[in-house]
């Protein structure tokens, strides 16, 4: 082999080195490459499961305060009596922690139940993952029912009621029901209060009318008499930051509410004198008893006033009067009107509706609570189409329109076309506005629609019952 051929051999022999080394670190990169997307995966997979963790860990959170507000109701502060956020260990059915959970806690605002709950929670081994939950509850206002009554009632042909209906005594459905209708008895004895002659056993609930599927008896009872424990604290709230209005020394006050703009008000009179009329109200107030009845003299017409003041709305969420009233208008704002005298056991105050009481808009930014320590009346001279949008209670009363009749000094402007309710009838005898078939004296077509806004977020200060329920759930 001559010097030539060697040399190119050797030349030949040593070019494949660069090439390895090409392909080796190519290698190399690729199989790092490799490994890192694999640790990439695993990391992202670790994450996403320590996300889904802190997401359940957040959810312990909301339902460790529930459970809270079940045992310790006006307890926002975790009972550490100082501002959150508050932090608590997690641990797994084993016993180990594994995480943490941040809870802040805002209270209801003056007049509301809703309290609001936001849950952050973590893994140990992921600290910087996080999930957070936002969650309402509320305790259901006594708004929740069209009708609510402790006494007997009959809902006769040609009423149409959009809600529930409870009574504690029995119940003659001869209308149209479109939700729940319950009783909590399970018979009862039905008087001529509900049109049995002679009395009658009949079931809680009985009648021509439906959905009788909806029909629910007996179910546990309503306790009227805890709502007086509210008045002392809505006259407490009135006197801070809401209107306070003491005894009249003349006959009571006379509201009107105004939308003025973006601004709703109310404007107050003390009422001077008034005159009567006479109109008839049933004996017994649907309890069977037989007194109480008959043709009786109601001060209903106000002959002369005095103008106090007028008030925004946005600034006095609470009217509070010792004296009876009369309310009317067109209401802009959240507002609650209670009628109440003291000592609660001996005295009487009573609402006289004098003309529509119409909301602004019905997207739950207006409402109005009517409170009567009695009873709720609607004067004789209301309009042929009366309305009234709002949450009417009568607490120890009734919430009526007289009959007007021959034997009680004539029929003048007895009976009109429609009656429509947007909100809820509350009271603790039967509550009644119609005479006879035709009817006599009353309202040709009646229709009450339950009001879906209030039942979380009803007017300020209204009474509750109950305990908290879940009103709503978010992830931010």
């Amino acid at each position: 082999m001559s010097k030539f051929q060697t040399k190119m051999f050797f030349y030949k022999k040593g070019s494949i080195t660069p090439a390895l080394l090409i392909i080796t670190s190519a290698f190399i990169i690729i199989i790092y490459g490799m490994l890192f997307l694999i640790l990439l995966q695993f990391d992202f997979s670790h994450r996403q499961v320590a996300s889904e963790r802190a997401l359940n860990i957040a959810e312990a959170g909301i339902e460790y305060y529930r459970w809270h507000l079940a045992h310790a109701p006006e307890d926002f502060q975790d009972g550490t009596e100082n501002p959150g956020p508050y932090i608590h260990n997690y641990y797994d059915p084993q016993g180990a922690k594994t995480g943490q959970y941040s809870l802040e806690i805002t209270p209801p605002s003056d007049g509301s139940s809703i309290v609001t709950l936001r849950s952050t929670g973590w893994t140990d081994e992921y600290p910087k993952v996080k999930r957070t939950i936002r969650a309402q509850y509320g305790i259901p206002s006594m708004a929740e029912f069209s009708f609510l009554s402790n006494s007997s009632t009959w809902y006769g042909l040609g009423i149409t009621v959009n809600g529930r209906i409870h009574s504690n005594n029995g119940i003659r459905m001869d209308g149209v029901n479109t939700s729940v209708v319950s009783s909590t008895q399970e018979t009862y004895q039905c008087g001529w209060e509900t049109g049995c002659q002679p009395p009658t056993r009949r079931p809680g609930v009985w009648g021509s009318g439906g959905d009788q599927g909806l029909w629910q008896f007996p179910v546990p009872i309503f306790d009227f008499d805890s709502i007086s424990f509210d008045f002392s604290n809505m006259r407490e709230a009135a006197q801070d930051n809401g209107l306070y209005l003491d005894s009249s020394g003349a006959q009571g006050y006379h509201l009107i509410f105004q939308a003025n703009g973006e601004i709703g008000t109310v404007s107050v009179y003390r009422v001077d004198s008034t005159d009567y009329l006479y109109g008839y109200s049933v004996p017994g107030a649907g309890l069977g008893g037989p007194g109480g009845g008959g043709c009786r003299r109601r001060h209903q017409l106000i002959t002369s006033e005095t103008f106090i003041g007028t008030y925004d709305i946005d600034e006095i969420p609470i009217v509070f009067a010792e004296d009876n009233l009369w309310v009317e208008g067109t209401v802009r704002g959240r507002l609650t009107v209670a009628a109440v005298e003291f000592p609660i056991t001996s005295s009487d105050a009573y609402i006289w509706i004098a003309d529509n009481i119409v909301y602004t808009n019905y997207d739950g930014s207006d409402t109005l609570g009517l409170i009567a320590q009695n009873d709720i009346y609607f004067v004789r001279d209301v309009p042929n189409y009366f309305q009234i949008d709002a949450v009417m209670m009568a607490q120890k009363g009734t919430i009526m329109r007289h009959g007007y009749f021959y034997n009680c000094e004539g029929t003048q402007g007895a009976v009109k076309q429609k009656l429509t309710i947007n909100g809820s009838v509350i009271s603790y005898y039967k509550s009644y506005w119609n005479f006879g078939t035709a009817p006599d004296s009353g309202f040709r077509e009646r229709e009450l629609n339950f009001d879906t806004n209030v039942l979380y977020n009803p007017p300020p200060y209204f009474p509750t019952s109950g305990e908290y329920e879940f009103i709503s759930w978010t992830e931010e």
